[in-house]
């Protein structure tokens, strides 16, 4: 068994129950706060949602990844139009055990990772400590991109 780390968001719909669906579908152990976020990479829609969840998986990063994408599909994501724009699911595979994999269409850790706070707040309330192969803690990083703000 791997443990993973999946970033959840979400602004359009029953937001909260979006999140939880998700997280129950992809069987997730633990789920972090959910937390009100500003949009980020295209600002004018509606504020995102956001948490992240834990999960053991047996199942290899691309199959995970694979997983992922049909429970957004399941719970009405289209992915069409503005990149980075308004979506009832979003779900991203951030770390996935120690590995650094970079292969197309998949970059464990994520590669935004450590750029964002919506995602890096969450995953400091299941695990500060927690290590992101090559950035540091989550903390470290966590107080890297607040230090700059």
């Amino acid at each position: 068994m791997t443990c993973a780390y999946v970033g959840l968001g979400s602004n359009l719909g029953d937001r909260e129950a979006l999140i939880r669906e998700a997280a129950a579908r992809i069987g997730a152990i633990r789920l972090s706060p959910i937390v009100e976020t500003e949009p980020w990479g295209y600002a004018d829609q509606p504020r995102f949602l956001n948490a992240v969840a834990e999960l053991e998986t047996e199942l290899p990063p691309r199959e995970l990844l694979g997983l992922l994408l049909e429970v957004e599909r399941r719970l009405g994501r289209v992915r069409a139009g503005q990149r980075y724009g308004p979506r009832t699911i979003d779900l991203d595979l951030l770390l996935y055990g120690e590995e650094r994999l970079q292969e197309p269409d998949l970059e464990v850790p994520h590669p935004r990772l450590h750029e964002r706070l919506f995602v890096l707040e969450p995953l400091a309330e299941l695990d500060p400590g927690l290590e992101i192969p090559g950035i540091g803690t989550v903390s470290e990083a966590l107080a890297g991109l607040q230090s700059e703000l």
